[in-house]
């Protein structure tokens, strides 16, 4: 081990993880292929010794089939806990990053809301409304518009359509007087 080398960052790891595993992984099915290979040329000789006949020599070589096919099993059952490793390992990577990710989000927000200030931003938002609705209460005061005495003048109940028509065009009229009396003082 050497002291003065830089340790590795996870992101390294996890790489070189990953690589010993795909080495580990290739390495075991090299091992199966070449143990099929050998299954087949063994049904092979097992075929041709049962067709001469000698039993005990076709004993010997259904076991020896029946031992390599159970090599064979446990070979893919130690190349699927591989490959499970392989994935788990890369979904740990995964789950860090953004856990790391969430971290530098986090510590954005609570610098925006200490910036912000949402408590006073809202103070401000209703200070703002207010100002605007008392504003415009302002400006219709200045062009001569008094709501609340034309909103007791306003007739109650159903207006027949014809009236309608002629109520509308007198306050047309009363509105354009008060506006030039606005202009011209």
């Amino acid at each position: 081990m050497n002291i003065f080398s830089k340790k590795p960052t996870p992101r390294e790891v996890v790489r070189e993880s990953k690589r010993e595993m795909t080495n580990a992984t290739r390495g075991i099915e090299k091992e199966i292929n070449a143990l099929q290979l050998e299954e087949k040329k063994l049904v092979a000789e097992i075929k041709r010794t049962a067709k001469t006949g000698n039993d005990a020599a076709t004993k010997i070589l259904a076991r020896q089939l029946i031992r390599l096919r159970q090599q064979i099993a446990n070979l893919q059952s130690s190349r699927a806990q591989m490959r499970g490793i392989a994935t788990h390992t890369q979904a740990m990577s995964a789950q860090t990053s953004v856990a790391v990710g969430m971290k530098g989000a986090s510590k954005a927000m609570s610098a925006m809301n200490k910036q912000m200030a949402p408590a006073k931003q809202a103070k401000v938002i209703q200070e703002f409304q207010r100002q605007s609705a008392q504003m415009d209460m302002t400006v219709l005061d200045e062009i001569g518009v008094d709501v609340a005495s034309q909103l007791s003048s306003a007739p109650k109940g159903k207006i027949a359509g014809k009236n309608t028509e002629g109520a509308s065009s007198s306050n047309v009229d009363e509105l354009e007087k008060r506006l030039a009396a606005l202009r011209n003082p």
